[in-house]
């Protein structure tokens, strides 16, 4: 018996429905951050594993798929994308104008407990602007955010932005006489505020000098947000541009990883409980640290995992969506060959109404006309071309309205775009 081979645990395979909605997500992060000004980039899939240790933080540098290949490197495939666009930026910056505003698509790999939203194996999308240091430039990237979220069909009681600055901070450990050597152990604990238990964090903030209590007391005071002006300038170039509504100030987001410096946020469902669709901020000593060039940046990426969840839990997206993979396995029009010596006269006209940019099918052998009539309906064709037998003359059949049209073989192009064209 042949052995049956199944994917590893958090890998997926993509059948055409499943490539038709990767596709449709990949659409709208490039159709969105091209309509910003940002030009698309890549990265090596592979990257020296040192390049992760440097500054991701401890989590990461747990969750990596690291091995040692041939030439006796120690490498990992990328969990993330920021450390390579800044070690990319760091050996290039003078060849671009600044300030740089780049995007990415691409695969990504965590070894992490697999679980709804979190697999080890997803596609992300990444929108940074390197080389300036005003807040303008995190407002742009929650702007986009916004915009995207909309794209996908959500609206603003589907999604909300939580805001903070990880320097807000800076003066509850000043306050708390917390020792700045531990200034990230206690982000790492602020990042778990809304997913660990009350007695575990408790516990560790006493470990730092520190409890709970006085966290919360911090974070319902409003002083951080008062005092911090890139906050400010950040909401104010979010309400001129109309989208004040959708922020929500909370300093409990901090962002995981270790290279965070300043603004920071994510991107929430409201009322779904789903962990974070998207997040990012600022990292302003991450290009310093790997490629030893003073270049400020902030950037921030969403994965495909957790918001097609989203899209198909909720109803207006989800019927854009549907509607969207529908319409891309469709094909225009199917070539039905009713007579089998008129097959070289068939292929001419499907290959005349490829190259006119048409998506088009025909039946590859010998088959009964009702048969290749309920090819060209499961595979979304709008229209038929019917060559030879009953029907002497070229015959364009519109399947949706059963109507037909006789046609010279010379106007068929034309003709067809014409049908298609939407009313």
């Amino acid at each position: 018996m042949a052995q049956k081979f199944q994917t590893l645990p958090g890998f997926r395979d993509f059948y055409p429905a499943d490539c038709a909605a990767r596709n449709y997500l990949f659409g709208k992060w490039r159709s969105v951050a091209q309509a910003y000004g940002f030009v698309e980039y890549d990265s090596p899939i592979l990257e020296p594993t040192d390049l992760y240790k440097r500054k991701s933080g401890e989590e990461i540098v747990h969750q990596l798929f690291c091995f040692t290949d041939k030439g006796e490197r120690d490498v990992s495939m990328r969990p993330e994308l920021t450390p390579s666009l800044a070690r990319m930026a760091a050996a290039r910056q003078r060849d671009f104008k600044k300030p740089l505003k780049w995007f990415s698509i691409g695969q990504f790999f965590r070894y992490e407990k697999q679980q709804k939203g979190r697999l080890r194996e997803f596609y992300q999308f990444n929108c940074d602007i390197l080389g300036e240091p005003s807040p303008a430039a995190d407002a742009e990237l929650v702007a986009l955010s916004i915009d995207l979220m909309r794209s996908l069909g959500f609206g603003p009681d589907d999604f909300a932005i939580k805001l903070s600055d990880r320097t807000a901070w800076s003066i509850f450990i000043e306050q708390a006489g917390i020792d700045a050597e531990k200034t990230d152990a206690f982000l790492q604990v602020i990042d778990k505020l809304e997913r660990d238990k009350a007695e575990k964090l408790d516990e560790k903030l006493g470990e730092l000098g520190t409890s709970l209590e006085a966290v919360r007391e911090f974070i319902d005071s409003g002083t951080a947000e008062s005092e911090c002006e890139s906050l400010q300038q950040i909401l104010g170039d979010l309400k001129a541009r109309g989208m004040s509504d959708f922020i929500r100030i909370d300093l409990s987001i901090v962002r995981g990883l270790a290279y965070y410096s300043g603004p920071v946020f994510e991107v929430f469902d409201i009322g779904k409980g789903m962990r974070a669709v998207a997040g990012g901020g600022r990292y302003d000593q991450l290009v310093q640290l790997i490629g030893g060039v003073d270049l400020p940046a902030t950037g921030f990426a969403m994965g495909d995992v957790v918001v097609t969840d989203l899209v198909r839990e909720t109803p207006a997206a989800n019927e854009q969506f549907e509607q969207a993979i529908k319409k891309a396995e469709a094909i225009d029009a199917f070539v039905i060959i009713a007579d089998e010596e008129q097959r070289p006269q068939g292929l001419q006209t499907v290959q005349q109404l490829r190259e006119s940019g048409l998506r088009v099918n025909f039946p590859l052998v010998p088959a009964k006309i009702a048969k290749q009539f309920q090819s060209a309906g499961q595979q979304g064709a709008q229209l038929a071309i019917i060559i030879g037998s009953e029907y002497p003359e070229l015959t364009i059949k519109d399947l949706s309205t059963r109507t037909e049209v006789v046609c010279d073989i010379n106007d068929l192009s034309t003709k067809m775009t014409e049908l298609l064209r939407p009313q």
